[in-house]
């Protein structure tokens, strides 16, 4: 099919304190049409391919990590690339996906702020010869889902709180629990859900005494301080994800002056290199964290993998169209195996 030359990506830089700035360069780019057969999706003669990445949010811990180490393999491989994030706002990720097609992409990454609001521009990038792949969510105008079952990894997370809460309360004595979700995002209710599901295996020796939000560190650790104000007893915490784990850390460590007591305890997930150090040391809130492939690198590794496979061409059809990724519990006596990802 013949190919036509129509855009240049304009250079993008997102300066994040929690990651280096995400660029592009501005080559042409030559787009095949949406009936291209596989082999239009082969590597170009100059060996790279040209990427669009918006994200839900970078000022959320996981994201930042785990696209940090995205970024040095796409420099590695020599890929053009536009990273970007939405601040969680549809109409700005529409606008971005919109710019992704424009400027001819031959993949498009999307992790959603509404997955809803953006099936339409999805479909315009699949009508354009565009592969896209969604993290997170089960979008239909996708080339492929690369998405967690949200209510069992609740659950996973509720696995050793459960634990905990055997170890050290009673039906006599019941643990003061506090559940920190973000029920803006679907999945991340779901995730919730399944904590929620998964603590009752505790029985009668737990109570729920605040259910808050959170997803940025700064802004757990003050609706935590305000849940202590108020519940000053409560020691148990089960969070959705990395920024609330972090945020209910630091505003434990402050309460107890840095000597958390041992029946107080964090469990989340996402199994960030910050939480996996603060499982390992052992004196602090943190005591377990449900990751996915294990580490930032590990992640990104499989990420990669993931957009190679799309890029190449790999139909992704039927119940293959939703790719579940796995997840493990990272606990003190096995955080050091993955911690070995950073030294």
């Amino acid at each position: 099919m013949k190919k036509r030359i129509i855009a240049m990506l304009t250079t993008v830089v997102v300066g994040l304190s929690m990651m280096a700035g995400c660029t592009t360069e501005s080559p042409v780019k030559e787009t095949a049409g949406s009936n291209a057969e596989t082999e239009d999706t082969a590597k170009k003669s100059d060996g790279g391919y040209k990427l669009g990445i918006t994200l839900q949010s970078l000022e959320n811990d996981y994201w930042a990590g785990v696209f940090g180490e995205v970024e040095k393999m796409l420099k590695e491989k020599g890929w053009e690339y536009t990273l970007v994030d939405c601040k969680d706002n549809s109409a700005t990720q529409i606008s971005q996906i919109e710019n992704f097609i424009t400027a001819g992409a031959d993949m498009i990454m999307v992790h959603p702020s509404d997955p809803s609001a953006l099936e339409d521009v999805c479909k315009q990038a699949l009508d354009a010869g565009i592969k896209v792949m969604c993290w997170d969510d089960k979008m239909e105008n996708t080339t492929v889902n690369w998405v967690l079952d949200n209510t069992e990894l609740g659950k996973t997370i509720a696995e050793p709180a459960v634990d905990f809460i055997n170890e050290h309360y009673s039906e006599d004595n019941k643990a003061e629990v506090c559940v920190i979700g973000y029920p803006q995002t679907p999945i991340l209710l779901e995730r919730e859900k399944g904590i929620i599901e998964g603590l009752k295996a505790a029985k009668d020796k737990y109570e729920i005494v605040a259910n808050i939000e959170g997803l940025v560190a700064n802004e757990a650790q003050t609706n935590v301080e305000t849940v202590l104000q108020a519940h000053p007893d409560c020691k148990v915490f089960l969070t959705v994800d990395a920024g609330s784990d972090i945020g209910a850390n630091q505003a434990l460590l402050t309460k107890y002056n840095n000597k958390i007591p041992e029946d107080c305890g964090i469990f989340s997930a996402d199994a960030t290199e910050q939480q996996m150090r603060a499982i390992e040391k052992g004196n602090e809130a943190s005591k377990a964290s449900a990751g996915f492939e294990g580490s930032n690198s590990r992640t990104a590794k499989a990420c990669m993998e993931m957009y190679e496979k799309v890029l190449s061409g790999e139909k992704f059809e039927g119940d293959d169209h939703n790719i579940f990724r796995p997840f493990v519990i990272i606990q003190a006596d096995n955080a050091d195996e993955y911690l070995a990802d950073y030294e």
